[in-house]
């Protein structure tokens, strides 16, 4: 028992860990082929990231990536590929931006609301994908997309100073207003290195009911039930359509807090210039995570240093696009390995299978003699 966990921990591990091989073998061979150092870049990207404040915004942004993260991973363990999470996350942004500044509560009530109203308009927004698919039989891949675009346009509606939106006198941006200070979530202060979001621990605290739901309650164990076969949880008696819906509605939900740690914690309005394509990258997360809160969490840290810590390649005369290339060629990357690496699990286990049987077939022959 201890060897099978044994080569299930290390076959999990070996699918990122080559991905990740993969995808800075592969950034070098871009860099040798276009003249560069193959590894300054690296250097200067680790050397940045020992400075207190970049590692405030790395772990910032990887607050913000695990939930987004959390939201894809969610479907994933349904088999239902939830792309409309950037969507979802800036609607529910957007929504609870608005509804933060339109209000006066105390603190904690306050904070309360908009995060209600963020997980509402995140869950309504996926819930939509997840009635097309339980009654129509629409995939949920091509009504997110279509819904990533509504949602797109229905906020540049939304933020126009004719409906809810304002222009701060002397700049071209576009605004939801400032949501008071009663509405923002404290933060944890780091001297010289700025301040940590506080809905940044909420976003991991949130890892673990995420682990817990999953793998410590029937609805979590019916959920990945229906994910893995749906005609054999229907013959269990789950309604797979009921867990479908459910399913959507908590992915949406959790995509709504995607962007309260950058509402509640720093900008306090949405704006033009809000974060996007959050929820994309956490497709990327998720994947390269393998769908645990643990794995998840390294992804996010990964990906948030090679976003936060790229900054200062311009200064030596690198692009700092080359964190965005090692982003592309880990998803690639992530495919190919985890497929390699599921290939040879399973010749793994076929060895151990037939070395058992035949050491079974020993041992019967050797008693028989006896």
């Amino acid at each position: 028992m201890k060897k099978f966990d044994k080569d299930r921990l290390i076959l999990g591990l070996a699918g990122p860990v080559l991905a990740l091989v993969v995808a800075i073998a592969l950034t070098s061979v871009v860099l040798l082929a276009s003249g560069r150092d193959p590894i300054e870049p690296y250097t200067l990207m680790i050397e940045n990231a020992a400075y207190a404040d970049i590692q405030v915004l790395i772990l910032n942004q990887a607050g913000t990536y695990y939930l987004a993260a959390l939201a894809v991973a969610v479907g994933f363990r349904m088999n239902l590929f939830n792309i409309g999470v950037d969507g979802q996350y800036r609607l529910a942004a957007m929504t609870a931006a608005l509804v933060g500044a339109g209000v006066e509560l105390p603190g904690p009530l306050h904070i309360a609301l908009i995060v209600i109203v963020a997980m509402l308009t995140g869950a309504f927004w996926a819930g939509i994908a997840g009635i097309l698919r339980t009654i129509r039989g629409v995939s949920e891949v091509v009504s997110t997309i279509m819904l990533n675009a509504i949602a797109t346009s229905l906020i540049a509606w939304l933020i126009l100073p004719d409906n809810f939106g304002f222009q701060p006198e002397g700049s071209n941006d576009l605004t939801t207003g400032e949501i008071p200070e009663s509405g923002w979530f404290p933060s944890v202060s780091m001297g010289d290195g700025g301040e940590i979001y506080g809905f940044t621990f909420v976003a991991f605290a949130l890892g673990i009911v995420y682990w817990f739901v999953l793998n410590r309650t029937r609805f979590g164990f019916d959920l990945r039930a229906t994910g893995a076969s749906q005609t054999a949880a229907a013959a269990s008696g789950v309604d797979a359509k009921k867990m479908i819906l459910t399913a959507m509605l908590i992915s949406g939900g959790v995509a709504g807090l995607a962007g309260m740690p950058t509402l509640l914690g720093d900008t306090h309005t949405y704006s033009l210039s809000f974060p996007t394509g959050i929820g994309f990258t956490g497709i990327t997360i998720a994947l390269l995570g393998r769908n645990n809160p643990v794995g998840i969490l390294f992804s996010a840290l990964l990906i948030a240093f090679l976003d936060k810590a790229s900054a200062v390649l311009d200064q030596y005369g690198y692009e700092k696009e080359i964190a965005t290339i090692m982003q592309g060629l880990i998803v690639i990357a992530v495919v190919v390995s985890y497929e390699l690496v599921r290939r040879y699990g399973l010749r793994r286990q076929q060895q151990k299978v037939g070395e058992e049987l035949a050491a079974a077939a020993r041992k019967n022959r050797e008693e028989v003699a006896a």
